[in-house]
């Protein structure tokens, strides 16, 4: 049996070629041992040899060693590869020793210990961390979670005797260093900060964390001054990335060492390029429509359970998520009514509770499936998996390499698939696996000088400690002029030492990582009033808005009002066969020319703009086919966003010289957008949903026909600019994707979008082509 025949019986499935487009294996890999540096404590080596780690990889050790030193380090190896053990290695060693030195001089005040602050993501993965330290049954190591589920009857004991503290962003923003006197003694110990999966820090969520890491090093450096260790010791843990010791450095603001060989073991992994068949549905314009991923994965999920195969699902949104667990648990019942209850749904948004037991559940092999957003694509620890299914382009291809690694995680080998969705990236990956393989993964996307960001956390740095002159590098070239700014908008006030925090609200509150603005959004069941879960105010107009469909663990919800004053969205329980998808209407104004690259007759430039937008309908689409079934029009107000876009300018003449007629232009103006918003995820580790696009044939601040595509974050994300600076390379694969298509017109697998408030009209398929091969003919 060859590795097609093989990937097909795995996955249950007769051979269809027109589904399996490629196979491609991931050869298994020998692993590379380093001895235990001479300075390691034995008492921790002979932890870890208890657990049976006797021999660490040489990546492990290289890392360990830097960060031993006194240099900040990157480790970025892939899934598997004992990340861990490097940064733990050095941490605990310190601590081990600070800890005999205080036991062996009792009655002594010493205050010159050592202690870790690790930082990670999610909150699931800081659990699994704290269980792996504690497995090693170190009796001077404390250590402790400190997030938001954390009691507050325990936080005090933990901030003065915990030795070995696991926290997340937020927590560090909005409980640790606004309070930082309170912990004064732990700063002044602070010998590592581990910062782990630090390329899912990206985007405005990166930059974010570039700027509290600012102030985290404010911070130690204001309690360190004068002692040993003025500044602690960053180490990074990253899956593989482009250039990952850059990144990191703009991350925290400071030099950084990168170790990226990966010497770990780990067996081959078959993947399989899975495209659903086209149906017999006709969605909008007629056009043909694939099953959909969701429905695929469901299918496929369903196939590896029932074969005892155990599998995870990614995708990238929690309705997905929820829904994959729906339709597997529907098919499995008529397989083996004792099967469903072994498959579940992941993601963030659940209650603490529902979170550790299906950790506990999925650890213990009681789940044999299980649909996840990326909250389980970090690195928690989950032996024994077998099979992965990504529904869906993850986002990046270091994403894809994480989730795909999660299989295989003892050394044996494993399948995965990524199963296409219907839109012109997945089409295009599905049918250019070397586009996935055969070249480097993205550069980590994020903008540390965003005003949108900087502001706010100067903000938040001044109320911790007053900004003086000498501290203004450290926040980048714009800070001052922000503080001047900020000073006149009566946040802050100058003196003489430098800028304070004056205003009665709290800083820190006017901060959220993990959002536009707006502040979270309760979602409550109208009949038992109790909480279901939370949204971001920018998502409810899209997924939240009256008549959408919400689901939480599996059950469906109508939103029956979604109330923006009292930040609260009411929903009831129902049993739809349907989904529902949000609409919008968008116009574009030029702010601000930045950059500019002239292409012969065609000029490409990247700067600031103005956004509106308004929801202005909703689709409801069936759950398995994804045909329309009905739409409703909304009334909801519109929205202004400042942020930064690439756009394409491109003089009427040289279209016609193309063959193309006027009546052509919007057409193949609007194809051609659609599809670049699409794409643009291969050159930036963005998704479709960071970004949005507007086209038309003659605007207002540039007289001629114009594509813009631009960031769906205030202040921009540093997206576009990356589409910028690789326009011809993302301007190839869109034209390369549309010519591809086997669609007569266009379909959704190619120049068609979902968001689309024109419902996909205009759209010229052929001209698209013609217009992209104008804007790429002088292009250098």
């Amino acid at each position: 049996m060859n590795a097609t025949e093989s990937m097909i019986s795995l996955l249950g499935r007769s051979p269809d070629p027109e589904q399996l487009r490629h196979v491609r294996t991931i050869p298994a890999r020998q692993a590379v041992h380093e001895a235990w540096p001479g300075w390691a404590h034995p008492d921790v080596v002979a932890a870890y040899g208890a657990l049976g780690i006797h021999k660490p990889y040489r990546h492990q050790i290289e890392a360990a060693e830097l960060a031993h030193s006194g240099q900040n380090v990157v480790i970025a190896t892939g899934t598997a590869s004992g990340k861990s053990l490097a940064y733990q290695l050095p941490a605990l060693d310190a601590i081990h020793r600070s800890e005999l030195r205080v036991l062996s001089e009792p009655g002594k005040i010493h205050d010159d210990g050592a202690v870790t602050l690790y930082l990670s993501p999610t909150k699931a993965l800081a659990a699994d961390q704290l269980a792996a330290i504690r497995a090693l049954k170190l009796p001077t190591v404390r250590a402790e979670t400190y997030d938001g589920d954390t009691e507050q009857s325990q936080r005090r004991w933990i901030r003065d005797h915990a030795n070995f503290i696991l926290a997340n962003p937020d927590m560090l923003h909005f409980g640790i260093l606004p309070n930082h006197t309170w912990w004064a003694r732990f700063f002044r110990r602070l010998r590592y900060v581990i910062v782990d999966e630090a390329h899912s820090y990206r985007g405005v969520f990166g930059s974010h964390v570039a700027n509290l890491m600012r102030r985290l090093r404010r911070i130690c450096a204001y309690y360190g001054a004068g002692t040993s260790f003025p500044e602690p010791v960053f180490i990074a843990a990253s899956a593989t990335a482009s250039d990952p010791g850059t990144s990191f450095a703009r991350l925290i603001g400071t030099p950084v060492r990168e170790i990226s060989e990966d010497c770990s073991p780990h067996g081959s992994t078959t993947v399989a390029f899975w495209e659903p068949a086209l149906t017999e549905l006709k969605g909008e314009n007629g056009a043909k429509s694939r099953r959909t991923a969701v429905a695929e994965t469901a299918d496929l999920l369903a196939n590896l359970v029932s074969s005892r195969v155990r599998t995870i699902a990614f995708i990238k949104s929690r309705r997905g998520a929820e829904t994959i667990s729906s339709i597997t648990k529907r098919l499995l019942d008529e397989v083996d009514p004792s099967l469903p209850q072994r498959v579940a749904a992941y993601r963030s948004g659940y209650l603490p509770e529902e979170r550790r037991a299906l950790e506990k559940a999925l650890r213990s092999g009681e789940l044999l499936g299980v649909s996840s957003t990326s909250a389980l694509e970090l690195g928690i620890d989950i032996s024994g998996l077998d099979a992965v299914l990504v529904a869906g382009w993850p986002g990046t291809r270091a994403s894809l390499f994480q989730q795909i690694g999660r299989a295989g995680r003892a050394g044996q080998n494993a399948i995965a698939a990524f199963v296409a969705s219907d839109d012109p990236l997945d089409t295009y990956l599905v049918n250019h696996p070397e586009a996935i393989f055969d070249v480097s993964v993205e550069a980590t996307v994020f903008d540390p000088g965003n005003p949108y960001v900087l502001g706010p956390h100067l903000c938040a740095a001044a109320a911790e400690l007053p900004i003086g002159v000498a501290e203004l590098e450290l926040f980048g070239p714009t800070s001052e002029s922000l503080l001047n700014q900020l000073v006149q908008q009566g946040y802050l006030r100058k003196r003489a030492a430098g800028w304070f925090w004056t205003h009665p609200e709290s800083a820190a509150a006017m901060v959220n990582l993990r959002a536009d603005g707006g502040g979270p959004v309760s979602i409550v069941d109208s009949e038992t009033g109790s909480l279901l879960g939370t949204m971001d105010s920018p998502q409810t107009h899209y997924q939240a808005h009256t008549g959408a469909i919400y689901v939480h663990q599996g059950d469906s919800y109508l939103v029956e009002e979604l109330n923006e004053e009292d930040h609260c969205v009411v929903v009831r329980r129902t049993n739809p066969d349907y989904y529902t998808t949000a609409r919008d209407v968008t116009q574009i104004e030029v702010l601000q020319t930045l950059r500019t690259m002239e292409w012969g007759d065609i000029a490409v430039h990247f700067g600031e703009v103005k956004v509106t937008t308004q929801v202005v309908s909703f689709q409801r689409k069936a759950l398995i086919s994804n045909e329309v079934l009905g739409e409703e029009p909304l009334e909801l107000g519109a929205r202004d966003l400042f942020t930064k876009a690439v756009w394409f300018v491109v003089h009427n003449r040289s279209l016609t010289s193309a063959g193309l007629v006027e009546a052509q232009f919007p057409g193949a103006l609007h194809a051609a957008e659609h599809a670049a918003i699409g794409l643009l995820p291969l050159v930036a580790s963005s998704d479709r949903w960071d970004i949005g696009g507007v086209s038309t044939a003659l605007h207002a601040d540039t007289g001629v026909p114009t594509i813009f595509v631009y960031d769906g974050h205030p202040g921009g994300a540093g997206f576009a600019e990356r589409g910028f600076e690789k326009a011809k390379v993302w301007l190839t694969a869109t034209r390369d994707a549309i010519k591809a298509c086997e669609c007569d017109t266009g379909c959704p697998s190619c120049v068609q979008s979902p968001k689309c408030g024109n419902k996909n009209n205009p759209l010229d398929k052929d001209a698209a082509v013609t217009l992209i091969d104008v804007l790429l003919r002088d292009a250098s």
